[in-house]
């Protein structure tokens, strides 16, 4: 059988008409009317979801709702809500000490005691009022970026 590799290879070298025949097999229906670029594109992403699997639907819906949001606005902003897994550890440095919390099923754990927001942990660190998941770098300037470290 010939590898993944080489037929993604071979599908440089094909011909417009070598390209809609080799999609009528991989599809099992007649090509787009597309440009070969789009075709070979077309196909490697199938022979690789043959090989590797398709993406998740969560996945896939997480995809359309933030192209979505790029067609509207031009922008991607800020998730809803951010999404940590049980057993996720957050580790913040502040007043020449490290922090750690530890994601639960239903909130948080530092220092022994059961919160349930990251802004109340802020809050006891810092004194002050803070926003959890800034304070703890899951949120910055209107990015959803996560700093988190599972272990």
């Amino acid at each position: 059988m010939i590898s993944l590799a080489q037929q993604l290879d071979e599908l440089s070298a094909m011909s417009p008409a070598q390209l809609r025949a080799k999609w009528r097999d991989v599809y099992r229906e007649a090509a787009p009317d597309v440009s070969p670029d789009l075709l070979r594109r077309g196909i490697a992403h199938r022979l690789q979801e043959r090989v590797h699997g398709k993406l998740s639907t969560a996945t896939s819906r997480e995809i359309d709702r933030i192209s979505g949001q790029l067609l509207r606005n031009g922008k991607i902003g800020t998730r809803s809500q951010i999404a940590l897994k049980t057993g996720t550890r957050l580790i913040r440095s502040w007043g020449d000490k490290n922090h750690q919390v530890v994601v639960c099923d239903n909130g948080f754990e530092y220092q022994g005691r059961r919160y349930s927001s990251l802004s109340q942990i802020a809050e006891d660190i810092t004194g002050t009022h803070w926003s959890g998941p800034r304070f703890f770098g899951l949120r910055k300037r209107g990015e959803y970026q996560p700093r988190a470290t599972n272990g």
